[in-house]
């Protein structure tokens, strides 16, 4: 497959800026790979999808704080920091993008706050843009990250063109999100409702989790063609043993295992045994799915609607067939879908 490929008109105007009022009233699109159908209906119509034994998969994640801004020393440009992951806690270590990566170097300190009382010094260049930063805070490691995710925003995405406010941090994160590491929100978990997962575990439907700490390498540009050369950046992925033994018993009896966003397809093909099962997991994966690829667990996928060139796209687009989808997605424009982490779902069956 080639990049190109997985270009289509987004009108600006669908991609959301603000999530619904209630989690599960945005519009969902039904998709059948059998039949090639297509039907339109609210998200919490899902349950009639599934039933007893059937297995939905969640990602757990918890999203930080992780988009700061501060001031340069002597000259007081503005400078955004977007943490990527603490490295080192005793010495307050943290891996950060910064912008404009041009303005900081090696030896330059960084302050935050109005009364700039959070310091940092930059002690090395990773990337372009990439940076780790020495936090000089003189305090225990829980108090100083407190005052490190309070001067922080949402990481809202780029294509959501506003600044983060307050409701952000409860709306950019699914309701069951426990285990912080995430910057980028799994978004097809933030549709479910605690009411809507009770209906689900009344009609007998079972819940599990895996973690996949999501980070910025999904929103990275593509820059070449052949898709065979592009490179995912790692994340971490946690699979627990009560999850596997709940999966593998429901493909033995041929039952629906759910994979709920594509973050949750990747952590499960991330740990997926020679027989095609799941297997325990605990590492970092960069595995970059996209079109042909051949899935052995998961029956069913929870998505929402993708960027164009995004890895995303590909993905779903590796699940649903490639030619399904972009029909699909070209309905979806069609009739006026919402479009990104605060927009509209996918279920294909």
């Amino acid at each position: 497959m080639k990049l190109s490929q997985f270009k289509f008109r987004l009108p600006e105007n669908l991609i959301a800026q603000y999530p619904m009022p209630n989690r599960d009233e945005c519009r969902l699109m039904v998709v059948h790979r059998k039949t090639g159908d297509i039907e339109h209906m609210e998200f919490k119509n899902i349950l009639g999808y599934f039933g007893d034994g059937d297995v939905m998969v969640f990602n757990d994640t918890m999203v930080f704080p992780a988009r700061l801004y501060g001031n340069k020393e002597k000259t007081g440009a503005r400078i955004e920091v977007f943490l990527l992951r603490e490295l080192n806690e005793q010495n307050k270590l943290w891996d950060v993008l910064v912008e404009p990566a041009r303005k900081i170097r090696i030896g330059n300190k960084l302050y935050f706050g109005e009364d700039e009382s959070m310091v940092a010094e930059v002690i090395d260049n990773t990337t372009s843009r990439g940076r780790t930063l020495r936090f000089l805070y003189d305090a225990p490691h829980d108090e100083f990250k407190a005052a490190l995710y309070a001067l922080g925003q949402t990481p809202l995405p780029d294509y959501i063109r506003r600044e983060a406010t307050p409701d952000d941090a409860v709306d950019y994160q699914c309701i069951f999100a426990s285990k912080e590491g995430a910057v980028m929100a799994p978004a097809a978990g933030m549709h479910f409702t605690r009411e809507l997962l009770k209906r689900l575990e009344i009609r007998g439907v079972e819940q599990g989790f895996l973690t996949v700490h999501s980070g910025l390498g999904n929103f990275r540009e593509i820059d070449v063609e052949d898709l065979t050369k592009h490179r995912m950046d790692s994340e971490q992925i946690i699979v627990s043993q009560k999850l596997v033994d709940m999966v593998n018993s429901a493909k033995d009896e041929d039952r629906q295992v759910c994979a709920v966003g594509t973050s949750v397809l990747r952590g499960i093909e991330s740990a997926v045994s020679m027989n095609g099962h799941m297997k325990t997991y605990d590492g970092w994966t960069n595995k970059f799915i996209f079109p042909p690829y051949d899935f052995t667990v998961a029956t069913s996928l929870i998505s929402n609607f993708h960027m164009p060139y995004s890895t995303m796209l590909m993905m779903v687009s590796a699940f649903g067939g490639y030619e399904l989808v972009m029909e699909a997605y070209a309905k979806a424009v069609e009739e006026g879908y919402r479009f990104g982490a605060y927009g509209d779902a996918m279920l294909i069956l």
